[in-house]
């Protein structure tokens, strides 16, 4: 990504993080993102790769329960009704402010974030060594930020900011909790992200549901010298992404495989809130042919002509 490009993003943000952007139309928004960040015309009459598709989701599918789905509290339970309490991380505490936090109650390890955003974490794998203060800093920044504002993914528009602790997890590596981030269109497996080295050099590999290796890099380049073996319980995320995607039009389920295990990750409705870069470029359009907007299209906007 050339510098020049770089910056207007990092303007861009800074501008809509500070909801300079607040009042400015959604569509329009997008369109304006959308050519700052991808260099490219987004096409919201009739759009055919997956980043043009979750575009059009954001401003077109919006229903009451995805924000229960996005909150990282309020999920757990709307998963746990559909698959079973058992997937679920145990919660150690919900928070208003972090002042209402009493860490002589906690555990050694933990985890902090905050219910409305993504990416504001704090890993606790020692208390003793914990930084209060850094750790305060972080969490409050997050519980001012609305994370719709930038990308404006509606889902996240009205949740309510709280701080959550959960359990700290941990898979047989020791180092770093690896995910299995499973795309799903209308209900459909289709393929499935692992991360590696997220805190040092961020890889991504992507499967297919038999677990082949693709030829795909998704906003991070593949790592052909990382072998992940196939999950023994892949029939099983399968199985639990194809109950809590169904009748949705695009949806990436996230699962951890500990101990062998499974456990409920999160529910994310638009993956790099659909600026991601997808090489080969024919990706996007094969993604994007995958989703089915069966929603009502003939709504009219006059943001289309903008």
């Amino acid at each position: 990504m050339k510098v020049k490009t770089i910056l207007k993003k990092l303007k861009l943000k800074i501008m809509a993080n500070s909801h300079y952007y607040k009042k400015m139309d959604d569509a329009y928004y997008l369109k304006k993102m959308y050519k700052i960040i991808l260099n490219k015309e987004l096409d919201l009459k009739n759009p055919q790769t997956f980043n043009e598709k979750l575009q059009w989701l954001k401003l077109y599918d919006r229903k009451d329960i995805y924000t229960t789905m996005v909150d990282k509290y309020a999920v757990k339970k709307y998963v746990a009704d559909i698959i079973g309490e058992e997937y679920i991380i145990p919660t150690l505490g919900i928070y208003n402010s972090f002042d209402e936090i009493d860490f002589d109650e906690l555990p050694n390890q933990f985890v902090i974030k905050c219910t409305h955003d993504s990416g504001g974490l704090v890993i606790v794998k020692d208390k003793s060594k914990l930084d209060i203060k850094s750790a305060r800093k972080r969490i409050d920044k997050s519980l001012e930020y609305n994370f719709y504002y930038f990308g404006r993914e509606w889902p996240y528009k009205n949740v309510k900011p709280r701080i959550i602790i959960d359990k700290y997890m941990e898979d047989e590596s020791k180092k770093e909790l690896k995910d299995y981030k499973i795309f799903c269109f209308g209900g459909t497996p289709k393929i499935i992200m692992v991360d590696s080295g997220r805190f040092f050099k961020h890889k991504r590999n992507v499967y297919d549901t038999s677990w082949n290796k693709l030829n795909v890099n998704i906003n991070f380049p593949t790592d052909d010298n990382m072998q992940i073996k196939k999950p023994r319980k892949l029939n099983e995320l399968i199985e639990l992404s194809e109950k809590l995607s169904e009748n949705i039009p695009f949806i990436r389920t996230d699962f951890y495989v500990i101990n062998d295990k499974v456990y409920f990750g999160e529910l994310t409705f638009f993956p790099g809130s659909g600026f991601q870069r997808i090489e080969p470029d024919y990706w996007q359009k094969k993604l994007g042919d995958l989703i089915n907007l069966t929603i009502d299209k003939n709504i009219k906007d006059n943001n289309y002509e903008k």
